[in-house]
Parts: C-alpha cells; sequence; structure tokens
C-alpha cells in the first residue's frame, strides 16, 4: 500500500488514496499504520477517494480507530495531495468530507501548493446537535465540575464537537491530565475535542488542544475555528483571529450571523512510502 504521510502545522496524518487498500477495515488500519513506534506513526489516517459531488473525498480516522467528521488541517492536506498528485489541478478545489463539501482556495508556488483557505462553512451552535447537554445554544462560559473543580466551558460544531476552556496561562495548564477527563466527560454524549485558551489580545490567541480519539495534537484546525467563534460570542476576541499553536499559526475569520468561518495555513508533504498490508 502505497502512502504519504503529510503535516499541516504539526497535526500529520497518513494519506492513502482508496483504491490502495479498498475492502480493507479502516479503523484497524488506521490504528496500526498511526502508531509511532511500530507504525508510519501520526495522528491518524485519511483516505482520499472520488466523490460524485466533489473533485475528491475525504474520510479521516483518528489514531484509536474512531472515525471522525472532519480534520481542518487534514482537509487542507487532502488539498495540496490532489493538487499536487495530479487528481485535480486546479485553484478552487471542492472536498466531499463528514461535514458536506467545503471549497478551498490554493496558494500555488512554483507548481506545489504551500498554504489553502479553507470555506469551513458556518459553526453548528445548537447544543443538541454539537452534541452536548450543556445548556444554552450554544452553550457559552457554563459552570462544568471535573475532579472537583468548576470550569467554565463553551461548546459548538464545526461538523464535530468542540469545547473550549479560557485560562490564563495554556502553557502551564495540565492538558495531559485533563484533557482526558473532559474529552468523555458525560456533558459531551459522542466525546469532544477540547482546547484549553489564553487571550493574548483582542486579534490574537495561544491554545492547546487534546483531539478525541488521538490525545495531545500540536495543532486543531476545526478546533482553531471554533475558538474564533466563542471569542467572537463571548466579546473576547475580534472576528479576525491569529491562533498560536504548538505546531505553528492559523489565521480566522468570522463575521458571525449565519457566515462560514474562513481558515488559513500551511499544508506540506513529508515523505512517501509502502506499508505491507
Amino acid at each position: 500500500m502505497k502512502f504519504t504521510k503529510m503535516q499541516g502545522i504539526g497535526n500529520d496524518y497518513i494519506y492513502i488514496e482508496e483504491d490502495q487498500a479498498k475492502g480493507r477495515d479502516w479503523s484497524e488500519l488506521a490504528r496500526r499504520v498511526s502508531d509511532r513506534h511500530f507504525g508510519v506513526g501520526g495522528d491518524g489516517l485519511i483516505v482520499i477517494g472520488p466523490s460524485d459531488r466533489a473533485d475528491a473525498r475525504m474520510r479521516m480516522f483518528n489514531a484509536d480507530g474512531s472515525e471522525g467528521e472532519m480534520c481542518g488541517n487534514g482537509v487542507r492536506c487532502v488539498a495540496k495531495y490532489v493538487h499536487d498528485h495530479g487528481l485535480a489541478r486546479k485553484p478552487r478545489l471542492t472536498i466531499e468530507t463528514g461535514r458536506g463539501v467545503l471549497s478551498l482556495d490554493l496558494m500555488i508556488e512554483r507548481g506545489k501548493v504551500e498554504r489553502v483557505v479553507v470555506d469551513m462553512g458556518p459553526p453548528i451552535l445548537r447544543a443538541a446537535d454539537v452534541p452536548t447537554t450543556l445548556p444554552g445554544d450554544p452553550p457559552l462560559d457554563v459552570p462544568l465540575e471535573v475532579e472537583g473543580d468548576e470550569y467554565l466551558v463553551s461548546a459548538v460544531s464545526m461538523g464535530n464537537p468542540h469545547a473550549m476552556i479560557y485560562v490564563p496561562d495554556v502553557a502551564a495548564f495540565p492538558v495531559e491530565y485533563l484533557g482526558p477527563l473532559f474529552e468523555r466527560h458525560s456533558a459531551f454524549p459522542r466525546r469532544v475535542n477540547v482546547h484549553f485558551v489564553e487571550v493574548l489580545s483582542e486579534r490574537e490567541v495561544r491554545m492547546r488542544t487534546w483531539e478525541r480519539g488521538s490525545g495531545i495534537t500540536l495543532a486543531c484546525g476545526t478546533g482553531a475555528c471554533a475558538v474564533c467563534v466563542v471569542g467572537v460570542l463571548t466579546g473576547r476576541t475580534n472576528h479576525k483571529l491569529l491562533a498560536h499553536l504548538p505546531g505553528g499559526e492559523l489565521e480566522l475569520e468570522w463575521t458571525g450571523n449565519g457566515a462560514s468561518v474562513k481558515m488559513t495555513g500551511p499544508a506540506s508533504e513529508v515523505f512517501t512510502g509502502n506499508w505491507e498490508l
């Protein structure tokens, strides 16, 4: 099976074309190839296949084998793969995802995609659709008890569920300990991606992420979009936001009132190889 390792600001996945392993158990394959000691190593597996609605279709599987609806950093890399590997060579692509069909504008240098602007669609604000049992549409700064301590939690969906907790010093916050407790809290029936956010100014934040099914990752594109949305709704940050993540930076924009979230960031190919099935 031919594969390509790609990363978007450190959020790394193994990418394969569907016909390389058609009929395989994708969840089991994701667990094997994602293992950083006995496999290729990555935050998960992304499968690229044909679509009757778009230029290509992506399915993403977390490192634990669970299938996710969307991956913001992953969809940028899919666009780069589709263009650079000749599946569809044009400056604007459409990619079918679990969130629906997304439009992506490619920034091309010397024939290769370097950065991608993604129309991520409007955020999902109704609590039942996130899904979460927290009150509010969306829930904003709702007290939630974890391990005897109370945290103010906000929740929205970008096609996949996100929870935001604002903290004074994200570098010192015990993400490794509290991340999995929030992920599997009963308030989130389908688990949740958790983001711990430090506001630097009305236009900048620093964030760290515990991803559902993968643990700590260097970046989460859909999570950064969710942080932008919640920042606007709570008045903490502006509609244009620069998010500093451990793996790099993303530019976000959300004007509210049903508008789409726009995300801009890089996409990189690391290496290619063959995996013995």
